[in-house]
Formats: C-alpha cells, sequence, structure tokens
C-alpha cells in the first residue's frame, strides 16, 4: 500500500497554496501600482521642471535658472534632466541644442507626455507650450524636459523588491503559524491515535475519550468495529468451548467402543461392537458437520454477492436424496411447489443443509405418530417462502426458544442440537428469516428468502 501524506501535511498545503497565490496576485498588482505611481511621479516632477525653466526664462530673458531650479534639474527623481527652449519664429533659446521629438504635434493641448530616444538611451520627455514676451518677441515657446527610463525602471524595480520582500516575510510568517497551528489543533488527534495502538485483541473496549467534532463519526464506526469484533471473539470462544464440550462425550466413546472393538471374544461380540462403533463415529461426524456448517453460516458473505438459486430445484434434489430414509421410516415425503422457478441469492451447499436438517428433524423427533412430513414453496410479495411440515408430537410454543438456541433441545434426544439453529442462521445470512409455529398436531418451520431476478 503506498504511504500517502499526514494530515498536518494536507492541511499546510491546503492552506498555504490559497494562500501563495494571493500573495502572487497581490505581488503582482502591487508591480504594477508601483509602476503605474513611479510614471506618474516621475511625469509629474518633469512637468514641474518644465514650469520652472518657463518661469526663469520668462524673469531672465532665458539669460540663467534659479538655483531651485537647477537643483530640479540636478536631481529630479533621483537623476539628472535635460532640458530645450526654443522661441516661437524656431530660434533656440537655451538648454541641450537637440530635444528628443514627439510622435505628434502638441495641438490644443498645453503639454504632452512621450517616449523616446536620446543620444541611444530611452527618455521620457514631456514637451510644455506658453505664450510669453521675452526681449520684445511675443508668441508661444516651446519647452522640452526629459529623463532617462533606467531612473524611472531602477525606482519601480526598488519599489517591487521592498514589496516581495514584504510579502515574503509575511508568507513566511503565515506559514510558521499555520504549521504551528496545525500541529497544535491536531494534537487532539495524535492521543486519539496512542489511545487506538492500545487497543489490542485482549483490549477491545471502547474510545470513551474526549474528541474533536470533527472525528466523533469516525470513533463512533471504529466503536461500533470494536463493538462487533469482541462481541464476535466472545462468540467464537463460546462456540468452541461449546464444541469441545459437544464433541468430548461422542469422542470418548468411540475410543471406548473402539477398544471394546480390540478385545472382542467372539466373532459375534466383534460384529456389534463393530455396529455400535460405525454408529458411534457417524453420530461424531455428523456432529462434527454440523458444528462446522453452524459457524459456516455465522461467517457467510453478504447474500448480495451470492450466487443466483434456483430454489424449486433444490428442494426437488433435497426430496429426492431424503426419499430412501423416508421409506424407511415408514413415512410419506412429499413436495408441493408452485408452478414455475423461484430464484433467490444463495450458498447452494448451506441452503440444502439447512433445509435437509429442517426434513430429517422432522423425521428425529416427529415421534411415534410422525406420518408424513410435506415440503412446500410459495412466492409470496417478492419473497421465496420454504415450508417444512409434519403431523408428529411438535413442540410447544413455550420451548421455541430453547429450541432454536446453540445445542438447545425441546425435547431430549440423540441429536446435536445444531438443526435449527444452523437453519435459522443460514436464512439470517440470506437476507432472510426463520419462523416456528404449530400445526396441530406437528411442527411447522418457515424460511423466508428474499426473491431474486433469474439474471
Amino acid at each position: 500500500m503506498t504511504r500517502g501524506f499526514s494530515l498536518r501535511l494536507r492541511l499546510t498545503i491546503i492552506i498555504l497554496i490559497p494562500l501563495l497565490l494571493i500573495s502572487a496576485a497581490v505581488a503582482f498588482w502591487a508591480a504594477n501600482d508601483a509602476q503605474a505611481r513611479a510614471a506618474d511621479r516621475f511625469d509629474r516632477s518633469l512637468l514641474v521642471t518644465a514650469l520652472s525653466i518657463s518661469r526663469d526664462t520668462a524673469i531672465s530673458g532665458g539669460d540663467a535658472l534659479s538655483q531651485e531650479t537647477r537643483d530640479l534639474l540636478r536631481n529630479t527623481s533621483g537623476g539628472p534632466v535635460f532640458y530645450h527652449v526654443y522661441a516661437p519664429d524656431g530660434v533656440f533659446v537655451t538648454g541641450y541644442a537637440t530635444p528628443p521629438v514627439p510622435p505628434g504635434d502638441l495641438g490644443a493641448e498645453a503639454y504632452i507626455y512621450f517616449d523616446a530616444r536620446y543620444l541611444g538611451h530611452s527618455v521620457r520627455a514631456v514637451r510644455y507650450s506658453e505664450h510669453l514676451e521675452i526681449d520684445g518677441l511675443a508668441g508661444q515657446f516651446t519647452f522640452t524636459v526629459w529623463q532617462n527610463l533606467s531612473l524611472r525602471d531602477g525606482f519601480v524595480q526598488s519599489l517591487s523588491q521592498r514589496t516581495y520582500a514584504v510579502m515574503a516575510t509575511l508568507v513566511a510568517a503565515v506559514a510558521f503559524i499555520v504549521w504551528f497551528g496545525v500541529r497544535v489543533g491536531l494534537r487532539p488527534l495524535l492521543d486519539l491515535e496512542r489511545a487506538i495502538e492500545r487497543r489490542s485483541a485482549q483490549d477491545l473496549t471502547t474510545i470513551k475519550r474526549a474528541i474533536p467534532e470533527e472525528v466523533k463519526g469516525v470513533v463512533g464506526r471504529l466503536n461500533e468495529l470494536l463493538s462487533e469484533m469482541s462481541a464476535t471473539i466472545r462468540a467464537k470462544d463460546s462456540f468452541i468451548s461449546d464444541a469441545a464440550h459437544q464433541l468430548r462425550n461422542p469422542i470418548a466413546g468411540v475410543l471406548a467402543l473402539s477398544e471394546a472393538v480390540a478385545t472382542s471374544k467372539t466373532e459375534a461380540d466383534f460384529k456389534t461392537r463393530s455396529a455400535d462403533l460405525v454408529e458411534a463415529a457417524s453420530h461424531a461426524a455428523k456432529l462434527s458437520e454440523d458444528l462446522l456448517a453452524f459457524e459456516r453460516a455465522r461467517s457467510a458473505p453478504s447474500f448480495e454477492n451470492l450466487p443466483v438459486v434456483n430454489i424449486t430445484s433444490t428442494l426437488a434434489s433435497i426430496v429426492t436424496r431424503l426419499q430412501r430414509e423416508a421409506t424407511i421410516r415408514d413415512v410419506r415425503l412429499q413436495q408441493m411447489t408452485d408452478p414455475g422457478p423461484a430464484f433467490v441469492r444463495a450458498d447452494a451447499l448451506l441452503l440444502e443443509q439447512a433445509i435437509e436438517n429442517l426434513v430429517t428433524n422432522a423425521f428425529s423427533h416427529g415421534g411415534g405418530q410422525l406420518t408424513e412430513v410435506r415440503v412446500q414453496l410459495k412466492a409470496e410479495s417478492h419473497h421465496a417462502i420454504i415450508t417444512v411440515c409434519d403431523d408428529g408430537k411438535g413442540v410447544e410454543a413455550k420451548e421455541f426458544e430453547t429450541a432454536l438456541s446453540r445445542f438447545g433441545q425441546a425435547i431430549p434426544g440423540s441429536g446435536s442440537g445444531l438443526g435449527l439453529p444452523i437453519a435459522n442462521a443460514v436464512a439470517e445470512a440470506h437476507g432472510g428469516r426463520l419462523d416456528l409455529s404449530n400445526c396441530n398436531p406437528g411442527l411447522l418451520v418457515r424460511i423466508i428468502l428474499p426473491m431474486a431476478s433469474s439474471c
């Protein structure tokens, strides 16, 4: 059998996988958000720088920039900024000679952001237009300010790394908390495991300790199983004890008769003792066979898994086989069945032995007034009803329980006391039941079994 994951590992994985997926989604969102925020911050810085250059150009005529503006140019958003200014007639005013070119005209917009290439580098730029009058020249002055994109990318990477570090720390902390919580939460299961480990074939007592709500069903079923096993072991022990007690006398008789045969003085004595020995051995063999049949009936598999049997032909076979004994006993043995086959799920050998036991019981215990035994089969309400009725002395109703008990005999005789118990156990093993009643005179025994389809 392959080894599965522990419950602790399963719970940890089940909790952590969604957490990791959520963390990955949050990290992805945080990276995109950081990129958007950085882009907005850099764009605003470029526009502020352009406005500052516009103000200083208007004041100084393009000859000088204020200290504040020069500080912006040196370290706006963490790096140097480049600029260019030209007059309405296209004349260069101040700044760097060759600015990046936007993809389109400014149009009616006061400013426009765009990405471009400048001296082999990717840059982000803003072009700003404002109506000014400088040194007698009035019109739309154009200001272009740009900065390398690598600065923005580095800023985004820094923000993302911090976000990833925070997320990783949180995930690690939650993973530890989950692992610790699962470990503590499963401690009652470990205690339950130790309680189960202490159970053995000698100790099948039920588990009575406090258990979590989630495993009450499992422990309840385990307790039922322990109780059933305990009852089964007690029943087997009792059966073995009873079987040993029942077999002791027949075996002792066989041994005594064997010694008697060995010490026979005459041939007639030898034959008499040999006949007694054969009878005693047959009785012991029949008792052993009945004991095995009883235990086999008690341990039979679920009747749903048994093959389908035509009970009509089974009864015919039993009646035919027992006709010779009926003739010897001067008893009329009759079979009465409804026309057509009747199918049940059954162990054919067990069922035959159970019905045969009912007929031979009638022969053995019917008494001197026994003249007839009837075996009947009827189908009623999806059930097959097998009836064995005799006209013998019968059994009083108050003795029915004794007759159905193991080794019990309503009227003491030479039988094993297992005929009716075997039939009862077989009926129950096949999903049915056995009923006793008086038929005045005689005893009526019914085995009621569920019908099955022929296929």
